[in-house]
Formats: structure tokens, sequence, C-alpha cells
């Protein structure tokens, strides 16, 4: 006697341009054979994915897009997808049907929702000022990662100084490729130049709760504080003042050799 199996939804996550694994899932405790069965996996409600009738398989009602992208092992019940894309997502069902005499009965049924996994590129922080930053300045940054998917949740900066780090969220832009539908994403940040300390800015993309984060290669500044300006000196007053010292002394020591002169003479006079 056939039992029909509720249909239950399993989900299933590939790499981009991998291979994935969607199972049937059928115990086969009655060791049906192959032969007398007909296994069916459609996406959706439409699009025929692969079918093996009576143990061989058959392409008729086949959707182009799977043309030469499907295999089935009918050992352990289970369909390659070969080369899977983005587009490839979404909700799979295998429905295989007995065949004896008699009208075709259901035997099992159930259903696989598949997501794509595309690894984004490590971050990559990029200055959007010229030249060396400055104290006083500002810090223009952007921070970028692509062609990863799904859409990740949030950017944080994580600024590190003097064994404390603070995290500064800022608005991330996504764009999506219309064609690959990976995506690409950006997010900026502008504070003032840290000087006095040595300062790490890493950035972390936070891809989701079960894959994890990606963090750039960090920023190190390392900016002293303004020195103050040399005091400017003015050599020109003191020259002044120098040669002016000079001629009064000069002035005053032939003022002094010509009373010493007029005086002997006024003694060799009286003599």
């Amino acid at each position: 006697e056939e039992v029909c199996i509720a249909a239950n939804v399993h989900h299933v996550k590939s790499f981009l341009n991998h291979t994935a694994y969607l199972s049937c899932y059928f115990p086969n405790s009655q060791k049906t054979d192959i032969n007398n069965v007909i296994v069916f996996w459609q996406k959706g409600t439409g699009e025929v994915v692969h079918e093996v009738y009576l143990g061989q398989e058959k392409h008729d009602h086949l959707n182009s897009k799977y043309i030469n992208r499907t295999k089935m092992d009918m050992d352990k019940w289970t369909l390659q997808l070969l080369n899977v894309g983005i587009v490839d997502e979404g909700q799979y069902k295998c429905i295989i049907m007995h065949v004896d005499k008699g009208p075709k009965k259901l035997i099992h049924e159930s259903e696989c929702l598949l997501n794509i996994t595309a690894n984004y590129s490590q971050p990559v922080i990029a200055q959007l000022h010229t030249g060396e930053p400055k104290p006083n300045e500002n810090l223009n940054l952007s921070c970028s990662s692509s062609g990863g998917y799904p859409e990740p949740k949030q950017m944080i900066w994580l600024i590190s100084s003097e064994n404390i780090t603070d995290r500064l969220i800022r608005h991330m832009d996504v764009l999506q490729d219309a064609v690959t539908k990976l995506y690409n994403v950006t997010s900026k940040l502008n504070i003032p130049v840290p000087t006095n300390t040595l300062t790490n800015i890493s950035c972390l993309l936070h891809l989701g709760e079960q894959q994890g984060s990606l963090v750039s290669v960090p920023l190190v500044i390392e900016i002293p504080a303004e020195e103050m300006e040399p005091v400017k000196v003015n050599f020109f007053g003191p020259l002044v003042a120098v040669i002016l010292l000079v001629t009064l002394l000069l002035g005053f020591l032939i003022l002094k050799n010509r009373n010493i002169s007029s005086t002997s003479q006024s003694v060799s006079l009286a003599v």
C-alpha cells in the first residue's frame, strides 16, 4: 500500500556558480522500483525542471533554462542543479507518483527552498581627499565591497585608539547589478583628523546572522599635534641698536682722546 507523505519545506543553500543539491527526502520505505515511478521536479507553479519517467529521463516538458543543467541521482532521490545563478533562487517541488496497474498514485511530495550565496570582496577603505591629512582638518573616507549576495545588513566603522574602540554606523549605499543581481555597497565617513595618538580605522561589513562579517585592512593614522610656529625674530632693530651703540662708543673715545691731547699741550706751554 502506497503512502502519501505530507509536503515539507526544506531550506537548501548553495554558492553562486556551484551545484545545488535538492533532495526529495523520499525514504522509499516500500522499496518501490524506480521503473515503476515518475519523478517530477518543478519550480514555482509552472517551470518543469526535471522529469524521470519510469526510470528514464524525459525532456519533452523541460523548461529551456534547465536544459543540460540537471542530473537526478535516483539512489539518493536527489536532483543536482548545475552552475546555479541568483535567478535560480526559489521554491522547488519534488513529486513522485507510482505507476502500476490502474491510475497513477501520488506517493510523495516535498518542497525545497533554494537560497544562493555569493561572497563579497574584502571591504576596502579609500581616502576621498587629496594629500596627507592634517590637524584641524576633516578626514573623508569611503569603504566599499562588491560582487556579493544577498544584500548585507549594514556597514560599521571601527575607530580604535588607546584601547578604546568606537563603533559608528553610517548610511550604506546599495547598488544591485541588473543582470547578475549581485550587490555593490559603499559607506562614507567624515570625522576630524585624529591627532596625538595612534588611530586605527576599519570598516566591518555585517552580512547576516549566519553568514558572519568581513573586515577591511585597517587604515593607520598617526599625526602629531600641530607644532607651534617658531618665534619670528626681527634682526633689523637689534642691528641698528648695535651700530648706534658702537658709533656712540667711538665718538666717546675720540672725544676723550681730544681732551687728553689738549691737556698735554696746555701743560707744555706752561712749562
